[in-house]
């Protein structure tokens, strides 16, 4: 197909400021890139951290977008994985050295010295965007491409976030009931766990969409179930959440925040982590994490909830998200 020399995008050009609609060049794949026609871009809570300002080292000017599902119609020098035409997914992890100890350690996502799709390599709030052939990954048929994109951060955060929780938990706590936590819900219900959902207090539509999908409990994040669970997951930003996930574990219970950014942690009591409670954090993705995700998401089958902005609306797109109008993910289509 003829590639255009210039593409629509919207352009993060100073943190706090809305994107730009701009006019841009096509960029051009280097040695192991593809080039990518974009059909779908899903839009991240992290997308909002870059844009406010709280990961305060991206490229600028930036298109932002780490969720991205497209089609090959370019390849650079050395490809081999994929072929013009196929569908391809792009992650936030776009880049490692594979030198560094982390790597290889079988480490990556903690590679010292990462490249990250949408915050240091432009991403897929625009009309084509190029990616390393090594990160990305090939997109189940079952899915649209509107419903494969949360795949590929909602879904790899959550199932990373997931696979921290560790073995033997019957019952699992997510807070924060939004695009992630919808498509691990799924997952963790399938495989006979029992899940509680945690949302802003008096969110009742929140409430309800996590029932729909089979939460055994839904309440407010101010609220305690009457049994202890064996693990938490927190997706929502708030460092106010991980005290209170302490207090819903019981004995040796694990609590894991699956963001990348989340306000301070106020201090809390020790006996709220005493019995030998656990804390992690996870951070990115492994290429091992996205392959066992898109083998296991068609055998459930997840079902992503999608809401649909064309590309010119990135901007209400992420403010939604924002105030919390989004019931699944939103997704941008060029």
């Amino acid at each position: 197909m003829d590639v255009p020399e210039t593409m629509k995008a919207m352009v993060l050009e100073q943190a706090g400021m809305p994107l730009k609609a701009s006019e841009v060049k096509v960029p051009q794949p280097g040695a192991g890139q593809i080039l990518i026609k974009v059909l779908a871009c899903g839009v991240c809570r992290t997308d909002l951290h870059i844009l406010d300002g709280e990961l305060s080292r991206p490229k600028l000017p930036l298109i932002m977008g780490h969720e991205i599902i497209g089609r090959v119609v370019k390849t650079g020098l050395g490809v081999n994985r994929f072929i013009f035409g196929e569908r391809v997914g792009v992650p936030w992890l776009g880049y490692t050295d594979g030198t560094c100890h982390y790597c290889r350690s079988g480490r990556e996502n903690l590679c010292d010295q990462p490249g990250f799709t949408g915050y240091s390599i432009d991403g897929g709030y625009a009309e084509y965007t190029v990616a390393d052939q090594r990160y990305c990954f090939p997109v189940p048929e079952i899915y649209g491409d509107a419903e494969a994109a949360p795949l590929m951060c909602a879904g790899l955060i959550g199932y990373r976030s997931y696979r921290m929780i560790g073995d033997g938990v019957k019952k699992l706590g997510i807070y924060g009931f939004g695009a992630a936590a919808h498509i691990i819900a799924q997952i963790a219900i399938h495989q006979d766990k029992q899940v509680y959902a945690f949302t802003s207090p008096g969110d009742s539509d929140r409430q309800a969409f996590a029932r729909r999908l089979g939460a055994v409990w839904a309440g407010g994040s101010n609220e305690l179930p009457l049994e202890k669970l064996d693990a938490a997951i927190i997706f929502a930003p708030v460092g106010a959440l991980l005290p209170a996930a302490l207090r819903a574990v019981g004995k040796g219970g694990v609590v894991v925040c699956g963001g990348i950014h989340m306000s301070d942690i106020p201090s809390f009591p020790y006996r709220n982590l005493w019995e030998e409670r656990v804390i992690r954090s996870v951070a990115n993705l492994t290429r091992q994490d996205g392959e066992e995700l898109l083998q296991s998401a068609p055998q459930v089958p997840v079902k992503v909830e999608t809401q649909i902005f064309p590309l010119a609306q990135a901007n209400e797109a992420l403010e939604r998200l924002r105030i919390g109008q989004i019931e699944g993910a939103a997704v941008l289509i060029p």
